[in-house]
């Protein structure tokens, strides 16, 4: 069952799109990465069609590769810091939710705290924080570590960290600041709480200085696909992004988080689940797929190589013929990077021996998630087959290419959603919080 009557939708920005070749589009902005009015222009796009959210990735560090790829791909290798971005943003949209990817692995829960309770309060309630752990190596060596820590580690210290965050959120009562210059004071000394938080990884004292976020805390948003991934999104998530690329992997992955959320006290109406989607909309199906394979012609062989090697624990195809198979035996069998992207990409290259640029070419386009090349209405009817089948609450757009797929999307597809009765026609809320229809949470010490 669907916990809305609406689907929720949210857009990933990376400057370009999704798609590896997305910057060689003859509609690409060259320099998107550092251009604040590109970033302008897509917010008041995605308000205008009615977003949930717009969402910023992050990397804290460039990528560790081959680099004579990575000129052909400007994937994390210039762009702004994301918060930053963010608050900028709240100036000039009013409904649109503003969320962020920032990484536990290499920040302090003090600092990430006072920047969301900071960017809730100059939004007026719409900031989210995608919680990650860094899976790359050399990320590490920006904040003075040598060794990449595994796997368990990383999620140990995730929900330490986590944890940490959401009592520093409630280091005020929401109504501690009084402000009462009759009576000279600004504040009650008895709505101001210290957290005294002494861990495995962190010790923090608090409490924050700055007041209660409008929603409570920000939206918790996350994306792990692992079973460690699933178990933090069960116990802390309101948000989980869904990265399965068939109906019934989807549904499965719903319901598997919804049940483990049990063992937290908690209800799945606390949690959407949405599923990546990367649309490549024509107004026909000929135009459509005219536009794919134009980007899929684009992928040069060392950037197909290295989307499938930087995900799977940076294996070498160097030697591999792009018309030859891969190996079995270039896989390892685990690994301390993404498992959800290692899984899939053995997946594709286990379904019919296909070639090397095969592989990269069913995986680069979207990684993990849904590829969709079609009409509006094609659209239209997958994402509500979707929803009402309970395979998702919802979408994070991950567009092919920048700003062309937004703009159809809300020039085409949303229309369309809302005459079929999926999709909103106004904001309901203020905050994002009442946009998806989470509750606010209550402060520990209510």
């Amino acid at each position: 069952m669907k916990s809305g009557t609406k689907l929720n939708l949210g857009i990933l920005v990376d400057p370009h799109g999704n798609h590896p070749a997305a910057w060689l589009h003859h509609e690409a902005v060259l320099g998107a990465e550092i251009d604040a009015r590109y970033y302008l222009q897509l917010a008041q796009k995605a308000e205008q069609g009615l977003f949930d959210f717009l969402f910023i990735a992050d990397s804290p560090g460039l990528r560790q590769g081959n680099i004579q790829a990575f000129k052909r791909w400007p994937v994390y290798m210039a762009q702004f810091e994301p918060v930053t971005v963010l608050s900028a943003l709240s100036m000039v949209t009013e409904r649109l939710g503003l969320a962020a990817t920032v990484s536990t692995s290499y920040f302090e829960p003090f600092n990430l705290a006072r920047q969301f309770a900071s960017l809730d309060h100059l939004s007026g309630g719409r900031s989210a924080w995608n919680v990650v752990t860094t899976t790359n190596p050399s990320a590490g060596k920006n904040f003075g570590r040598e060794h990449f820590e595994d796997h368990a580690t990383r999620y140990r210290r995730a929900r330490e960290f986590l944890q940490i965050a959401l009592g520093l959120w409630d280091s005020w009562d929401d109504d501690a600041f009084v402000r009462n210059a009759k009576t000279v004071e600004y504040f009650d000394p008895d709505k101001l709480h210290t957290l005294g938080h002494k861990g495995e990884f962190y010790s923090v004292r608090g409490p924050l200085d700055v007041p209660r976020p409008p929603q409570g805390r920000p939206v918790i948003i996350q994306a792990g696909g692992s079973d460690a991934g699933r178990e933090l999104a069960a116990e802390t998530a309101e948000v989980v992004f869904c990265g399965e690329r068939t109906f019934e992997a989807a549904k499965s992955f719903r319901a598997d988080v919804h049940q483990r959320m049990a063992r937290y006290g908690r209800s799945p109406d606390e949690l959407k689940s949405l599923a990546n989607l990367t649309t490549v909309i024509g107004r026909t199906q000929a135009e459509a797929e005219e536009h794919f394979e134009f980007l899929q012609a684009k992928i040069h062989p060392d950037v197909g190589r290295e989307a499938i090697s930087i995900d799977t624990g940076y294996i070498d195809l160097s030697q591999v013929p792009i018309d030859q198979s891969i190996p079995p035996s270039v896989f390892p069998e685990d690994t301390e990077r993404s498992k959800t992207y290692m899984k899939l990409v053995k997946d594709i290259a286990a379904d019919g021996n296909p070639t090397l640029e095969e592989v990269y070419r069913r995986y680069a386009p979207s990684r993990g998630g849904l590829l969709f090349v079609g009409t509006a209405s094609q659209a239209v009817e997958l994402m509500g087959d979707w929803f009402t089948g309970g395979a998702a609450d919802g979408f994070i757009l991950t567009p092919a290419s920048l700003p062309t797929e937004l703009n159809k999307f809300v020039d085409l597809v949303v229309p369309e959603l809302q005459k079929r009765g999926l999709f909103r026609t106004e904001y309901e809320g203020k905050t994002l919080r009442e946009n998806l229809h989470l509750r606010r949470p209550k402060s520990r010490y209510a």
